[in-house]
């Protein structure tokens, strides 16, 4: 009797060190991701309805937290590196999304207005987004955090530019480009 005891005992101390490893928290994913990650990757802050994709090349982690909090954090770790800068999309529906029919969302756009002062931001049609992700996913990866965030159209999309050039001398480059173009000068 008292050797079974201890069999059952070392049995369950056994099954006990084989429970699967905590899940890594979502900051750990980030930082893991953002080194190999760089121009035309896109980390999506997302509201708890986004839905998970099926291309492999979009890599979902539920945060289980508050959607603002995610942002600013994404935001601070995008600008210490030096690879890689930020530029912001949102859907144009969330100015127009009422206080009655979405309880929370006037203070929302608030919080979110001041946690992205000074990073260039673009509305455009959700839809539009939707499908800039779906074609971004074809050629290059997509990290989508989940958030806890039950407000609609309140998804933030990240584009990461090159941190080291920016878009005024990309415009020049071009420009030399095809004005030598148009004089015959080869290089």
């Amino acid at each position: 009797m008292v050797t079974l005891r201890l069999a059952s005992l070392g049995s369950l101390a056994w099954i006990g060190s084989c429970a699967a490893p905590r899940a890594a928290d979502w900051r750990d994913t980030l930082d893991e991701r953002l080194a190999n990650l760089g121009h035309r990757n896109v980390i999506a802050i997302v509201d708890a309805a986004y839905p998970e994709q099926a291309k492999a090349s979009v890599r979902t982690v539920a945060t289980h937290a508050e959607q603002l909090s995610v942002l600013r954090e994404v935001l601070e770790r995008v600008q210490r590196e030096p690879h890689v800068r930020a530029r912001v999309a949102l859907d144009r529906e969330l100015e127009y999304v009422p206080e009655g029919d979405a309880p929370g969302i006037e203070q929302h756009r608030a919080a979110l207005r001041a946690a992205l002062l000074g990073v260039p931001v673009e509305f455009l049609p959700h839809e539009e987004l939707i499908a800039r992700i779906d074609k971004t996913a074809q050629g290059f990866t997509v990290l989508v955090l989940k958030t806890d965030l039950a407000l609609p159209y309140t998804s933030v999309f990240v584009t990461l530019e090159c941190g080291y050039w920016s878009d005024d001398a990309e415009t020049r480059l071009r420009e030399t480009m095809a004005h030598e173009a148009r004089q015959g000068i080869l290089r």
